[in-house]
């Protein structure tokens, strides 16, 4: 067993950095270290875990069985050290710092837009980057600092993260002021919703098909969907300029002009949005009061 007064911190970094990166040359840089003395220190590490770490691969290095077993407890001993040299007290009127949000278009409307605005007021310093959700990419992207939090659906949840729901989203029937489907009626008829152009979110590019068909489907009853498009925030824009119905999530089109939104007249499977973030900024005390933030104005939000 190695002692740990034997251990250099600075060599738990460096493996941390060969795990993420792969690549010895990117690895040394992402440390501001030579590519000789990252060499140098994979030789210790080597000699450290009695195992040689990682072999060549086609692209650059491939980590061994023992190496992944290292990396979660690995990451969790660095973000922890990372904790215990931060102040104790986190003050967000004057905090500098950086936190990266990653989520869909619609999740920037509900959830992102409000959480800025109340994050302006309570901490001005405070940097924010939006970027796309991959639900395959997020665990890795969590694991390896790219992203601080994503907000996904219960399905996407990646295992071994932390979790909290942020709410329960519903679907509603979306169209222009003015519609001729509306002029006369308070509201949708089920006859009348499946005779009328339907556009739809398609995250993948090209379907035409999503959980209102299947909720049509069993009722014996289809749509005809004449639009695909692959972002929320471009839809309400269709709508307004067209005849068309969509069936969209109801925060998206809160508070819309120039749109009205009906109760669908069929029952449709909603969804939860889903805040998850990793092991390795669970504890730090920005991050927690960041969450928090964004917790309470999805809280204060309605659909």
């Amino acid at each position: 067993m190695q002692n740990i007064q034997k251990v250099d911190l600075n060599l738990l970094k460096a493996l941390n950095a060969l795990l993420d990166e792969r690549n010895v040359t990117r690895a040394a840089a992402s440390l501001g270290v030579t590519q000789p003395a990252m060499s140098g220190m994979l030789t210790r590490l080597r000699q450290t875990f009695d195992d040689p770490l990682f072999v060549r691969g086609q692209r650059g290095i491939v980590p061994t069985q023992r190496a992944l077993e290292l990396s979660m407890p690995l990451k969790q001993v660095i973000a922890e050290i990372g904790v215990l040299l931060q102040p104790l007290v986190f003050d967000p009127a004057s905090a500098r710092l950086t936190f990266t949000l990653a989520a869909t278009d619609y999740a920037l409307r509900a959830v992102a837009l409000p959480f800025l605005a109340a994050l302006k007021v309570q901490a001005p310093y405070v940097q924010v980057a939006l970027v796309p959700v991959d639900d395959r990419q997020v665990q890795a992207q969590l694991e390896r600092g790219d992203i601080d939090v994503a907000l996904v659906t219960r399905e996407g949840t990646a295992p071994h993260l932390h979790a909290r729901n942020l709410f329960a989203e519903r679907y509603v029937c979306v169209l222009r002021e003015g519609h001729p489907a509306i002029q006369t009626h308070a509201s949708l008829t089920l006859e009348r919703l499946c005779e009328l152009d339907h556009a739809l979110v398609s995250y993948h590019g090209g379907g035409f098909r999503g959980v209102t068909d299947e909720a049509l489907e069993r009722l014996g009853r289809t749509r005809r969907v004449s639009l695909s498009v692959k972002s929320f925030l471009i839809l309400p824009e269709i709508l307004r300029a067209s005849d068309m119905v969509a069936i969209l999530p109801s925060r998206l089109v809160a508070g819309m002009p120039g749109l009205q939104v009906f109760d669908p007249p069929l029952e449709i499977a909603g969804f939860t949005k889903v805040a998850c973030w990793h092991e390795r900024t669970h504890r730090d005390p920005g991050q927690r009061w960041l969450r928090a933030l964004l917790f309470q104005t999805c809280s204060d939000q309605r659909g």
